[in-house]
């Protein structure tokens, strides 16, 4: 059993090898933090640490560094996160606020996730299977090019230019978009797919060929789910810190490359009371991930399926920053999505 003394130790020693990457003796610890007591009382501390299996010595040294189980128990204590900066929640309400659409804004997320953290960021799609189409628009960008695009009630925007095989004139363009409308407006991605999908009467016989195309295009682009994929950004700050790593971090990479590996993942971890989940080495081992920690929380719209955000990166973690950071994105991210 450790004591309260005994966890305020292990916290100093996760902050201050986190920060320093070096191994952490009871003297700095002394000269760093109030505990108001020797320093032979804080190796007996640490020797208890140790026995508990919390702290481990990489080398032959006084120094001691957090093993998986202890960055477990220290995750497990913080009562309150830190709250982010006035000028960091600014940063993120203005960064995020200047998007035009929901691609622009995941890409946007996952760069600033990674820039709050210093660490490799994901953010997985959302899945808008129980989205509704709320419009479809057709762009004529050559007399026989058009460029489809399809609109949901949940911001969801999918572009696609047809090749029609014949020139088609405004009129009947604003004819067939008016049909289209009629068929898929209102209805789910997969109702509109099969209304789409099925026979659709010509407004004009001469044109029955690039009402097919157009109307192939469009259910093609309502099948579309992309809530089996994810944005990354941040790779750089990875290999910034591969010397936290035993061996090479090409597994590592290989594991992130493999989208569904992380998905998987996601979906397994539980969130706590702070609504962040928080999976750390040796727990990630079935994925191919046993040296790193991974930082998630959800986001979503009323309605919709839930989806994740996070941060991927070694056990050496500033954790308290990162889950603030993946926390409050997150939320942003719900309330914006939620206003739209």
């Amino acid at each position: 059993m450790v004591s309260d003394r005994g966890l305020a130790v292990l916290r100093a020693i996760v902050q201050d090898y986190v920060a320093s990457r070096e191994p952490v003796g009871s003297k700095t610890i002394v000269e760093r933090h109030a505990f108001g007591v020797s320093a032979a009382t804080i190796r007996n501390d640490m020797a208890l640490l140790e026995e508990e299996e919390l702290i481990a010595a990489p080398h032959t040294s006084s120094g001691r560094i957090p093993t998986d189980k202890g960055y477990r128990v220290f995750v497990d204590q913080l009562s309150e996160l830190r709250p982010l900066s006035q000028a960091q929640r600014h940063a993120i309400e203005t960064f995020l606020g200047e998007s035009s659409d929901l691609d622009e804004l995941l890409a946007r997320t996952v760069r600033l996730i990674a820039q709050l953290t210093n660490q490799l960021a994901v953010v997985q799609y959302p899945s808008f299977a129980s989205s509704r189409v709320r419009h479809v628009e057709l762009v004529a960008l050559a007399p026989d090019r058009v460029l489809c695009i399809l609109i949901t009630d949940s911001g969801q925007v999918e572009q696609r230019v047809a090749e029609l095989g014949s020139p088609v004139d405004e009129q009947t363009l604003a004819s067939l978009r008016a049909r289209f409308n009629e068929l898929a407006a209102g209805r789910t991605l997969a109702e509109a797919a099969q209304a789409l999908s099925g026979e659709v009467p010509a407004v004009d016989p001469r044109h029955a060929q690039v009402l097919h195309t157009l109307a192939t295009t469009l259910a093609e682009q309502a099948r579309v789910q992309r809530g089996d994929r994810l944005v990354v950004a941040g790779a750089a700050n990875l290999v910034r810190t591969e010397q936290d790593f035993a061996g090479s971090i090409l597994g590592v990479i290989e594991a992130i490359e493999e989208q569904v590996v992380l998905l998987k993942l996601f979906g397994e971890m539980a969130s706590d009371q702070h609504g962040v989940a928080v999976s750390i080495g040796r727990e990630n081992a079935p994925f191919g991930l046993a040296e790193t920690s991974v930082i998630a929380s959800s986001f979503a719209v009323a309605g919709r399926d839930v989806s994740r955000l996070g941060v991927v990166g070694p056990t050496r973690m500033d954790y308290t920053t990162s889950m603030a950071a993946v926390r409050a994105v997150a939320r942003y991210l719900s309330r914006t999505l939620g206003e739209h």
